[in-house]
């Protein structure tokens, strides 16, 4: 029993403590600029990449090991995420269109 006592003291208090992660993901659009992809999203977990797509690879990837292994888990989630930012990619060239139209910036 004072072993036990004892493991409690020394592990309980540090594997209970909570953490805060943050999750943020950003596209970005363009139209009309060399050398750069029309359209870009990537996520982050504690402001570190860890997935990326853009419209010259049209292809969602991991940025980090632990996001690469979430296949194993779930084999159509790559997929999934190609498919997403595809969608938000014409999302956004219509958008863009839009708007260069409204500005009357459609040449030049």
């Amino acid at each position: 029993m004072l072993l036990f006592l004892l493991l409690m003291g020394i592990v309980g208090p540090h594997c209970t403590s909570a953490r805060t992660h943050s999750i943020k993901y950003f596209s970005t659009g363009s139209s009309g600029v060399t050398n750069f992809p029309e359209f870009v999203a990537v996520g982050l977990v504690d402001e570190v990449e860890m997935m990326h797509y853009d419209s010259n690879t049209k292809k969602a990837e991991p940025k980090q090991d632990w996001m690469s292994n979430i296949t194993d888990e779930d084999p159509q989630y790559w997929e999934g995420q190609t498919q997403n930012s595809l969608s938000a990619q014409q999302l956004y060239k219509v958008g863009i269109e839009t708007l260069k139209q409204r500005f009357n910036q459609t040449g030049g």
